[in-house]
C-alpha cells in the first residue's frame, strides 16, 4: 500500500510540473459544429477539421467525435479558414471571423459533406500506421496496415498491443497481467470460448481494439481487468460491396484461414452476410523435471481443428425515427488432440510409465439478436430495446491409456455441455443540453449451463472401500437483474461523468454424482444470492489542445467462470488433474486510475498509473489427490477464495513518426500484486501410503509478483504501395503460485504490398525469427521442479485480400451495446 501511495504522489507531482504556463496573447475564440453525410443526414465521426490563417498557415485543428461534433479552441482573433476533409468526400472550406460582430464562440451548426464521384470511397480505407488514442474511459488502438502484417488472426496481433498479452499455448488473453477480462466483438459477448474466438477472427477484419480498463456504470461490471472490445470493419455502402481474404501460415504444419463478407444497401434495407473459416494443425511439446526423485515428464501434443462462422442480418429503416435490425451468428467447430505423456524415474526405472490420450471435441454456437431504436424529435434523444439470445452445445470424448508399473487404470471420458444465455437491454438517452447528457437503462441476463459427465475412471466410493466408475451431472444457473444511471457534463476545460449500477444476482449450482457399481448417489448443492452496487466516476481536464488529464474510479466484480466452478475434470495426466470449485465466491475490485496524454508535433505519448483493491481474491490452489492409489501421488489443481489484496502498475505508450517513411508505436508497462494460495505437499515420499492424511503438509503461500513488458512496433514505408514492419517484445519474470515463468523475448517482421489500384493487398510475415518464444519455468511448490514448453511460434504467413463493389454512401448506423456505437452492418460476431 505504501508503494502505491508513493507511486501516485510521484505521478501527481509530475503532472503539476507538466502544466503549461498561462498565455499572454490576445483574446482567443472557438469554433464548433457538426459534420453530416449530406445524402443520409447521418453524423460522420473522425473527420479532420483544420483551422488555417488567411495566408494558409495551419493554426490548430482536431477531429469530430462519435456524434460528428467538434469544438476547436484557442483560435486567435481575426479571420480564419475552416477546412473540413474526409477521405472519399469533397472538402468543405468556410471563412470565419473570430471577434467583432461574429463573437468569440462561433457555432457553424450542421456542415454537410458530399461524397466524391469516384476514387477511394469505393474500397475500405485503412490507415498505414496504427495509432493510439486515450479517451476518458478507454484506450483506442486504430488498427493500421502495420499491425495486420503481424499475423493472420486477432490472437496474433493481441501481443502487439499495450497492456495485453496472450498465452501462446492456451490462447488465454490477459489485460494488465490478469486473465479476468471480458472479450467482446462489436460490443457483444459470445458463448464461443475467448481463446477459440480470437483464433477465428481474421486480423485484417479488425478496425479498432478498445482497452477499457476502468468501465463506467453503464457497462456490465464483470471482469477484474476490464474489457477488450474488438471492432470490425463495416461494409455498409449503397449498392453491392464486399471483401475477400485468404491466408496460409506454416512451420511444421499448415494453418489456413479465409473469409468473405458482402453487403447490399438500398433506401430502406441493408442486407449483409459473411463467412470465415480456420483450418489448422499445431504441435506442442515440453518437459517437466522434479528435483526430489529426478523424474522427468515429457509432453507431446498434436492439435487439429477447423471452424466455420456465418453471419447474416438485415436493417430495416422504417423512417427517419424508427429502425429495426436482426442478425444471427452461427459457429461450427470440430477439433481433436493426440497426446503422449512419458514419465521417467532414473532412480527406479521399473516405475517408468506412459500415457496416451485422444480427445475429440466439437461445439456449435448460435446467436440471435433483435434491436429496435426510436429517435425522438430532439437530436440524440432516443430509446432502444435489444434482445440477444445465445446457445452453445459441445461434446468432448477422451480416451486415456496408461502403460507401465503402478499406473492408474485406463479410462474414457464423455462430456456433453449445453449453455444458453438471454440478455435483454432497455436503454434511454436524453441530452439535457448541449453540454450535459443523462442515460438510464435496465438489463436482465439469464444464464444456464448443464454438463453431463460419464467416465469409467474409478474413484473411491463414499465409505472408501473400493474404486468404482462414476457419472456426474452439473447444473449451474445465474440470473442477474440490473439498473444503471449515468450523468455527464462538459465545462470549458473540464468534463465529468458519474454513474451508479445496482445488481441483484441469483446463483444456483447442483452437482449430482452417481457411483455406478454401488448405485450410491451424492448431491452437492450450492446457492449464492447477493445484491451489489457499482459506482463510477470520470473526470477529464484539458488545459490546452496538447495536454489532457483523466481520472477515473469504478467498482467491478469477477464472477467465477463456468470452468472455475465446474467440479468435473478439466484435464488429466499421469500426475496432475484439474478441477473447478463449485463453492467459489465472486471477488470485488475497487479501481483508481490516472492518465496523462501529450500531443507531440509528430505523435503523442500517454502515461498512467492505477491501483486496484481486491476483495476475496480468486486464485489457484494445489492439493494432493487422496484418491491416488499408486506409489506416485497425483496433484489436483483447483481454485479458491483468499484474503484481500491490492495490485498497482504504471503504463507508458507512444506513437511517433521520426520521418515520413518511419513510424514507431512503443509501450512499457509494469504491474505488481501480492498473490495468496493454498498449497499441499508430501512430507515423506518413502511413506506408505504416500497420500495418507498424516503425510500431507498444508501451507498458505504468499507471492509478491512484479512483471514488466516492453514492446516496440516499427513501420517502414518504402512507397505508396509497399511497406515493411518490425516488432519486438520483452516480457520479464512472472512469479506465480505454482512456478515462476522466466523472461522471454521475440521478434517478428513483415511486409505489405497494395496493387490493383488499392483494391488488393498481399501480406507476408515471419514470426519469432530467432526462435526465442518459449515458456520456461521453475518452482518449489508442491515440490522443486523446472521445465519448458514449446509450440509452432516460428511461422511464415502469406495472405491476400481483395475488395470489390462500387457503393459510395454509408448506411445508417445504430448504437452498439456497451460502447455507444452499435452498427447494423457486417462483422464476424
Amino acid at each position: 500500500m505504501k508503494k502505491s501511495i508513493v507511486l501516485c504522489l510521484l505521478f501527481f507531482t509530475s503532472l503539476i510540473y507538466a502544466q503549461p504556463s498561462a498565455s499572454n496573447s490576445t483574446r482567443d475564440g472557438s469554433i464548433s459544429g457538426r459534420v453530416m453525410d449530406a445524402k443520409l443526414n447521418e453524423p460522420l465521426p473522425y473527420v479532420n477539421v483544420v483551422i488555417l490563417s488567411a495566408s494558409g498557415e495551419t493554426i490548430t485543428g482536431g477531429i469530430t467525435d462519435d456524434d460528428g461534433k467538434f469544438k476547436i479552441t484557442k483560435i486567435p482573433e481575426g479571420k480564419v479558414n475552416v477546412n473540413i476533409t474526409y477521405i472519399g468526400y469533397k472538402t468543405v472550406t468556410k471563412e470565419v471571423t473570430i471577434g467583432g460582430d461574429s463573437g468569440y464562440n462561433v457555432k457553424l451548426g450542421n456542415i454537410n459533406l458530399e461524397e466524391e464521384a469516384e476514387g477511394l470511397d469505393e474500397v475500405t480505407v485503412v490507415a498505414e500506421v496504427s495509432t493510439i488514442q486515450q479517451k476518458v474511459d478507454r484506450k483506442v488502438i486504430n488498427v493500421g496496415k502495420d499491425l495486420t502484417t503481424s499475423g493472420p488472426t486477432a490472437s496474433d496481433i493481441m501481443n502487439n498491443l499495450p497492456s495485453v498479452s496472450v498465452d501462446q499455448q492456451s490462447g488465454n488473453v490477459s489485460l494488465r497481467g490478469n486473465q479476468n477480462v471480458q472479450v467482446m466483438v462489436d460490443g457483444k459477448l459470445s458463448n464461443i470460448p475467448a481463446a477459440q474466438l480470437l483464433r477465428q477472427i481474421p486480423s485484417n477484419s479488425i478496425k479498432q481494439i478498445e482497452l477499457i480498463t476502468n468501465p463506467s456504470a453503464k457497462y456490465n461490471p464483470d471482469g477484474l481487468s476490464g474489457i477488450i472490445n474488438i471492432i470490425l470493419h463495416k461494409n455498409t455502402k449503397i449498392g453491392f460491396n464486399g471483401n475477400l481474404n485468404v491466408g496460409l501460415a506454416y512451420q511444421d504444419n499448415p494453418k489456413f484461414n479465409s473469409s468473405i463478407d458482402m453487403n447490399y444497401r438500398n433506401g430502406k434495407f441493408n442486407f449483409y452476410g459473411n463467412y470465415s473459416n480456420n483450418i489448422n494443425r499445431n504441435e506442442n511439446y515440453g518437459n517437466l523435471e522434479r528435483v526430489d526423485d529426478q523424474s522427468v515428464q515429457l509432453f507431446n501434443f498434436l492439435d487439429r481443428g477447423q471452424s466455420h462462422l456465418f453471419k447474416v442480418g438485415v436493417d430495416f429503416y422504417l423512417n427517419d425515427k424508427n429502425t429495426l435490425s436482426f442478425f444471427t451468428n452461427q459457429n461450427i467447430f470440430d477439433g481433436d488432440t493426440e497426446g503422449l505423456t512419458r514419465v521417467r524415474f532414473p532412480l527406479s526405472p521399473e516405475d517408468d510409465n506412459n500415457q496416451t490420450f485422444n480427445n475429440f471435441n466439437d461445439n456449435n454456437s448460435q446467436q440471435y439478436n433483435f434491436n429496435y431504436k426510436l429517435d425522438f424529435a430532439k437530436e440524440g434523444h432516443n430509446i432502444e430495446l435489444e434482445v440477444d439470445y445465445n446457445l452453445f452445445d459441445a461434446n468432448a470424448m477422451t480416451d486415456n491409456r496408461f502403460f507401465g508399473n503402478n499406473v492408474r487404470p485406463n479410462f474414457e471420458e464423455d462430456t456433453d455441455t449445453d449453455r444458453d444465455r438471454t440478455t435483454i437491454n432497455l436503454d434511454y438517452v436524453n441530452p439535457l443540453s448541449e453540454k450535459s447528457k443523462l442515460e438510464l437503462g435496465l438489463q436482465a441476463r439469464l444464464f444456464n449451463s448443464t454438463i453431463d459427465y460419464e467416465s469409467n475412471r474409478r474413484e473411491l466410493n463414499m465409505d472408501a472401500t473400493e474404486y468404482v466408475p462414476t457419472m456426474t451431472d452439473f447444473e449451474y444457473t445465474r440470473n442477474i437483474y440490473s439498473a444503471y444511471a449515468t450523468y455527464g457534463k462538459t465545462l470549458e476545460k473540464w468534463s465529468y461523468q458519474v454513474g451508479l449500477r445496482a445488481e441483484s444476482v441469483n446463483v444456483d449450482a447442483d452437482a449430482f454424482k452417481v457411483f455406478l457399481d454401488t448405485n450410491e448417489e451424492v448431491l452437492t448443492p450450492f446457492e449464492n444470492d447477493y445484491f451489489q452496487v457499482y459506482p463510477s466516476a470520470f473526470v477529464t481536464y484539458n488545459p490546452s489542445e496538447k495536454n489532457s488529464y483523466q481520472f477515473s474510479y469504478s467498482r467491478r466484480v469477477d464472477r467465477p467462470g463456468i470452468g472455475q466452478v465446474n467440479p468435473l475434470p478439466e484435464w488429466n495426466t499421469v500426475l496432475i488433474s484439474s478441477f473447478g470449485n463449485q463453492a467459489l465466491e465472486p471477488q470485488f475490485t475497487n479501481s483508481l486510475e490516472v492518465n496523462y496524454t501529450r500531443q507531440l508535433e509528430k505523435g503523442s505519448i500517454t502515461a498512467g498509473v492505477f491501483v486496484r483493491f481486491i476483495e476475496d481474491e480468486i486464485n489457484r490452489a494445489v492439493f494432493v489427490d487422496r484418491n491416488s492409489d499408486t506409489r506416485v501421488p497425483r496433484l489436483i489443481l483447483t481454485f479458491d477464495n483468499f484474503d484481500n489484496t491490492e495490485a498497482y502498475g504504471i503504463e507508458f505508450s507512444s506513437n511517433y513518426r521520426p520521418t515520413k517513411w518511419w513510424s514507431i508505436n512503443g509501450s512499457f508497462d509494469l504491474y505488481a500484486q501480492t498473490q495468496k494460495s493454498i498449497a499441499e505437499s508430501i512430507i515423506d515420499f518413502d511413506a506408505e501410503p504416500v497420500a495418507a492424511e498424516s503425510n500431507i503438509r498444508t501451507d498458505v503461500v504468499s507471492v509478491d509478483n512484479i512483471i514488466w513488458n516492453f514492446r516496440a512496433f516499427n513501420n517502414f514505408r518504402v512507397s505508396k504501395s509497399l511497406s515493411f514492419s518490425l516488432f519486438a517484445l520483452y516480457r520479464g519474470t512472472n512469479k506465480g503460485i505454482q512456478f515462476d515463468q522466466k523472461p522471454f523475448t521475440f521478434v517478428n517482421t513483415g511486409m505489405r504490398y497494395n496493387f490493383l489500384g488499392g483494391r488488393a493487398t498481399f501480406n507476408l510475415n515471419f514470426n519469432d525469427i530467432f526462435n526465442t518464444m518459449q515458456f520456461k519455468f521453475e518452482g518449489d511448490r508442491p515440490f522443486d521442479q523446472f521445465g519448458d514448453f514449446n509450440w509452432e511460434s516460428r511461422t511464415v504467413f502469406a495472405g491476400l485480400s481483395y475488395r470489390f463493389g462500387g457503393g459510395k454512401y454509408r448506411a445508417k448506423s445504430r448504437k452498439r451495446r456497451d460502447n455507444d456505437e452499435k452498427s447494423g452492418s457486417g462483422g464476424f460476431l
